[in-house]
């Protein structure tokens, strides 16, 4: 599921670090599963091969983010959902995409509420958050220090 860098324009580029990788999420409920565990992998190659410091709250961060960001796509969204996970300036950006055009609103703090905390812990440790409208659907952006 892996797959080969492209430029900004979706052109693979031969002899590229693989500074970027895109991954369609299907299947049964092992989506949530699989996105963390492609996140850590994409994130331990970019430190091994790319040779770029990834700090380990920076791994867990961002598995935490992918986790809540697929598990709302999951819940919310028809359709497929995308996980697209780029790194640039420092910072790993998280990209899910889903078919649901709708924005997430969070909701205000509630520590005896049981679940729904998702966007909003997303929101506590990234350090920004974009949601843009798609055509079809919407695209939420976390971007996440790598030296956190």
């Amino acid at each position: 599921m892996e797959s080969d860098p492209v430029d900004d324009e979706g052109a693979t580029v031969q002899g590229a670090p693989r500074l970027r990788a895109s991954y369609a999420l299907d299947g049964d409920g092992a989506w949530i599963a699989q996105a963390r565990h492609l996140a850590a992998a994409f994130l331990a190659r970019v430190r091994s091969e790319d040779g770029l410091p990834v700090s380990t709250r920076a791994m867990e961060i961002t598995q935490l983010v992918v986790s809540e960001l697929v598990t709302n796509a999951r819940k919310y969204a028809p359709g497929p959902v995308g996980l697209d996970l780029r790194v640039a300036d420092g910072t790993v950006e998280v990209v899910v995409r889903d078919g649901n055009p709708q924005a997430p609103v969070a909701r205000s703090a509630d520590p005896g509420r049981v679940g729904q905390h998702g966007l909003e812990i997303v929101m506590a440790v990234a350090q920004a958050l974009d949601v843009r409208q798609e055509p079809a659907g919407k695209s939420i952006t976390a971007r996440i220090s790598l030296f956190a």
